[in-house]
């Protein structure tokens, strides 16, 4: 019979490996400084944000989920709307209830309660970052998603995906905590990961993704001294694995509370999953100023977009992080066998969906939308890295040291600076790989929410004003306007004299993002530009010098005569 001599568990010290001599350093005050500003300014700026082209079926997919539930699974309808059954509804379900306790809009609310969940996942990924290799790779971490346009611009109403990349950072931070101690972790850890992986499972069935990555930190995880006995690591992965059910009994649970779909039959969410790989709905998108549809993008698809959506120092430092772990020796003694294997897990969960949509040519939409789940990780990679090469200088130069961190300090503090010149357009920075955002303009994904909305309104409705009061006639007191979007962010905006209509080719006005060339779809006088670092990114167009001429002559305008 063989006996197993494990490893023992890890020691206070590796438990705590920050690279400094006190428990919480300068880095994890500046942290803790940052996230409070966070707040704060989420507080202030998250009803400068539109409401996405999803959140209302969102919401009502939420409103929904409580219905049945209510109606004792008698009211079906959930799964009859269009295809959201295929999807949790966690966070919808979280803010339709809390709807109710205030008076505040429930966009507002979704707003500024995805905000601070997004909030809540820098701090993961600082925490992350930090557990690894120290307060000062928490911090570094800290800033590259804050700084992250995708991430930070998404927060406010991506009210599907943050909550999704977050509950899966929170859950590769506790399954890295509990990979410490395999075969038996601590309970707290497990049940941690078991509630954060079915949070993830309650918003998008890509939490699957979790119990891959369950696997790969046990493998990683085999003890040194029984790598040669397969009996041996057999009895390890199987006893890692069993310590770990109560964790999974946990997330399918919570799935299946936030997923009425998922606990119809047991095979459902794998269902789900394969669906998901095989859309082949007729919506397009666009690379490098090609459109395609989403079934037919090409398989370097996601890839081009996290190169050109991320920021370049995040990039790199997520390149040296996935280099040092697989080259641990680089680091000159920096990395130990707990350090190697904690990267190396971050890194696979980073690259691993990436592979799996390059291999499988899946169907992508949106840019990088839909894998904003491994943001996060980058973050926490780039973190680890700069502070193992800031490590590194110390031991030759201090001064080098000093400079280089200035440096790193210095890029993040100037990719701020474009962030805030592109409030509240944050999602549409674009790095200097593809020329920022000018050179993305019409070839790669813009404003695909039409967040441009309350300023297009609010311009034309100046314009109107402007324009009665100087106009030696009366003017009319309501115009009708096409929306190259959907009709709930328009009408749940302040605008006494218009009024949205379906009938694009005999509207006075038209308000269309410069996403997919949308504003070139209906003629008319451009009278407004939304522009962001001296880019259009959405228009305002006076059509009814086209519609009232046509109506002159008893004509209707057909929408072929009103496009380009």
């Amino acid at each position: 019979m063989t006996t197993i001599e494990f490893e023992p568990k890890a020691s206070a010290e590796v438990r705590n490996i920050a690279r400094f001599s006190v428990r919480y350093s300068t880095f994890d005050i500046a942290s803790l400084v940052l996230l409070i500003a966070l707040v704060a300014i989420a507080i202030f700026t998250f009803r400068d944000y539109a409401i996405s082209n999803d959140e209302e079926v969102q919401h009502h997919y939420g409103e929904l989920i409580l219905t049945y539930y209510a109606s004792g699974f008698a009211d079906l309808s959930v799964f009859n709307f269009q295809n959201l059954y295929l999807y949790g509804g966690l966070f919808d379900i979280i803010a339709v209830s809390l709807s109710h306790l205030g008076t505040l809009d429930p966009y507002e609310l979704r707003h500024i309660l995805c905000a601070l969940i997004g909030i809540a996942g820098i701090g993961v990924t600082a925490a992350t970052a930090r557990l690894i290799a120290g307060p000062r790779a928490g911090f570094i971490a800290a800033v590259s998603i804050t700084v992250c346009g995708a991430w930070y611009g998404g927060m406010f109403n991506h009210t599907k995906d943050i909550p999704l990349a977050v509950a899966m950072t929170g859950a590769t931070y506790f399954l890295v905590r509990a990979s410490r101690d395999l075969p038996n972790p601590r309970l707290r850890d497990v049940i941690s990961f078991g509630l954060l992986t079915g949070a993830s499972l309650g918003i998008k069935v890509l939490g699957l993704l979790l119990v891959i990555y369950l696997g790969a930190a046990i493998v990683l995880r085999i003890p040194r001294p029984i790598r040669r006995d397969p009996a041996a690591i057999l009895h390890f992965v199987l006893a890692s694995t069993w310590i770990f059910a109560p964790a999974l009994l946990i997330a399918y649970t919570l799935m299946i509370v936030a997923w009425p779909w998922a606990h119809l039959a047991p095979l459902n969410p794998i269902r789900g999953l394969i669906r998901f790989a095989d859309f082949h709905y007729h919506i397009h998108t666009v690379l490098a100023g090609t459109f395609y549809e989403m079934a037919t993008v090409p398989r370097w698809y996601v890839p081009i977009y996290i190169l050109i959506k991320l920021p370049p120092l995040s990039l790199l430092g997520a390149a040296l992080a996935i280099v040092l772990s697989a080259v641990p020796r680089l680091a000159s003694g920096r990395m130990n066998a707990t350090h190697w294997c904690e990267t190396a897990l971050v890194a696979f969960t980073a690259l691993f969906p990436l592979v799996c949509q390059v291999i499988a040519n899946g169907p992508a939409f949106t840019g990088l939308r839909h894998f904003l789940f491994v943001v996060p990780l980058f973050s926490v990679l780039a973190g680890i890295a700069f502070d193992s090469m800031l490590h590194l200088l110390a031991l030759w130069r201090r001064d080098i040291a000093a400079t280089a961190f200035a440096a790193i300090a210095g890029l993040f503090i100037w990719h701020a600076t474009v962030l805030f010149r592109l409030h509240p357009y944050e999602y549409l920075f674009y790095n200097r790989f593809v020329g920022g955002l000018e050179g993305a303009s019409r070839r790669y994904v813009t404003d695909y929410w039409v967040d441009i909305m309350p300023e297009a309104v609010q311009d034309l409705e100046n314009f109107l004003i402007h324009t009665k009061h100087t106009a030696a006639i009366e003017a009319p007191q309501s115009y009708t306007v096409a929306v190259c979007g959907e009709r709930l962010p328009f009408e749940k905006l302040p605008h006494p004299h218009l009024q949205w209509t379906p009938d694009w080719p005999n509207a006075d006005f038209f308000i269309a993002p410069t996403h997919m060339n949308c504003d070139r779809v209906l003629k008319g006088d451009v009278i407004m530009t939304i522009e962001r670092l001296g880019v259009p990114i959405g228009v305002v167009k006076d059509r009814r010098t086209i519609t009232r001429a046509g109506l002159a002559r008893g004509d209707n305008v057909t929408p072929d005569q009103t496009r380009h």
